[in-house]
């Protein structure tokens, strides 16, 4: 019997080539084959990559909102669409490709928009939003942004990679000096549960530190205040956009380029490092359609993010971590509804306990990246990248990341044209 895949190829199809956006490689999960995944170590990590995705990085939500003068309202609405959108959106990618594909919001695209805020409306930062969700789409749907990434080295990518997660892992070291009782506490529980793989296997370490960390914080009243400003439901609310040539030209090329190349960039790199498959014109071509309708509600552009991947790839068998992104997205969609009560939570707990809780769940990642990035050919680009990405400098309103895989590539296309 003949197969679609095996019919030649009609003349319409000749006419029209096939779409670059890629098709799954495995059949999506059924409800059965996800319940037989799950695991307390796929559950752990769901909840601990978001934990981390509503510590430290909705404080950057929230002094960019501050720096706007946004209003209660813009806030909710920016946070809802944030964690409700990119919630379902990491389920479904998840689903499509039984991959774990975690998208959330851009942080450096935040911070840009933050600097933006001081001298145009939000309504004009929309506009770029959207407009950078129509050039991220396209750079996907037309296959672009797959031949971008594959004219970079994967050593010089994990070495951006390296330079950005090395920042987890001194403030594990700072925030253990700030607060030795708590960090040591914790950082032991940790390296005696991952030194027990017997163990681990049923008690996650990372999981496990996380509660073991909470007491601590308890006991020695480090928690905050947990009252609620203003009650603990979200509320969207839809701003008009606005286009100006001064908010296009400084907005939507740094964003693009943020999303497609860095941010998305991190993304696919850990988890092509952790032995996954990740879709790269299907991630540009979601984040950039993602982006529209989450923009018009107050979110900062969607992306494929590296921190969250590497914790829900961090640990447990590859076949079955899919599972820990369909957790990280469930509760992602539960946070964007009740985002004033979950904030005011992760808040209230001492940032000590953020800072070591994800410079621990860090280290596998980190340590897979400084291997990935000094083991081969392009070991001196790697280096000139990781010191570039590491400075934090911007130019041209892109950050750091961007800069070190350009010096990074430059670097290596003189030095390391030969193995070494």
């Amino acid at each position: 019997m003949t197969t679609t895949e095996n019919r030649p190829a009609t003349g319409t199809a000749r006419r029209f080539p096939r779409l670059a956006v890629e098709n799954s490689r495995h059949v999506p999960p059924r409800l059965t084959d996800i319940a037989r995944d799950l695991s307390p170590t796929t559950v752990g990590n769901g909840l601990v990559a978001l934990i981390f995705s509503a510590s430290g990085p909705v404080a950057v939500i929230l002094t960019a909102a501050a720096r706007g003068n946004l209003s209660e309202t813009e806030l909710s609405s920016w946070l809802f669409a944030t964690f409700l959108g990119n919630g379902l959106l990491t389920v479904f990618m998840t689903l499509r490709y039984r991959t774990p594909l975690a998208f959330f919001w851009t942080i450096p695209g935040t911070v840009l928009a933050g600097d933006a805020l001081t001298h145009m409306s939000f309504g004009e930062v929309i506009g770029a939003y959207l407009l950078t969700g129509v050039l991220v789409f396209l750079l996907g749907w037309s296959g672009l942004a797959a031949r971008i990434m594959a004219a970079i080295p994967l050593p010089v990518i994990m070495a951006m990679v390296a330079g950005l997660f090395l920042r987890f892992g001194l403030d594990l070291v700072s925030a253990t000096g700030d607060d030795p009782l708590l960090g040591v506490v914790m950082i032991v529980v940790f390296l005696g549960l991952t030194a027990v793989p017997r163990v681990a296997a049923f008690v996650p370490p990372v999981v496990a530190t996380a509660v073991v960390g909470v007491l601590v914080a308890l006991a020695t009243g480090a928690v905050g205040d947990l009252s609620l400003p203003e009650g603990f439901l979200a509320h969207p609310t839809v701003t008009a956009p606005e286009f100006s040539a001064g908010a296009l030209a400084e907005l939507v090329l740094p964003l693009a380029v943020t999303v497609v190349v860095v941010q998305n960039g991190q993304g696919e790199a850990v988890l092509t490092a952790a032995g996954h498959h990740p879709p790269v014109n299907a991630a540009a071509t979601a984040s950039g359609l993602a982006t529209i309708p989450f923009g018009l509600l107050g979110a900062a552009p969607t992306c494929l993010t590296g921190p969250t991947n590497a914790l829900l790839v961090t640990s447990g068998r590859r076949r079955a971590q899919y599972t820990a992104a369909l957790v990280c997205g469930g509760a992602a969609v539960l946070v964007g509804l009740f985002s004033p009560a979950f904030v005011a939570a992760v808040s209230a707990t001492p940032t000590a306990f953020i800072a070591v809780l994800a410079g621990l769940a860090m280290l596998t990642p980190l340590k897979n990246a400084f291997l990935t990035s000094f083991s081969g050919t392009f070991s001196t680009g790697a280096l000139a990248c990781l010191l570039v990405t590491f400075s934090d400098i911007t130019i041209l309103g892109v950050t750091a990341p961007f800069w070190g895989i350009v010096v990074g590539m430059a670097v290596s296309a003189v030095v390391d044209r030969t193995p070494r």
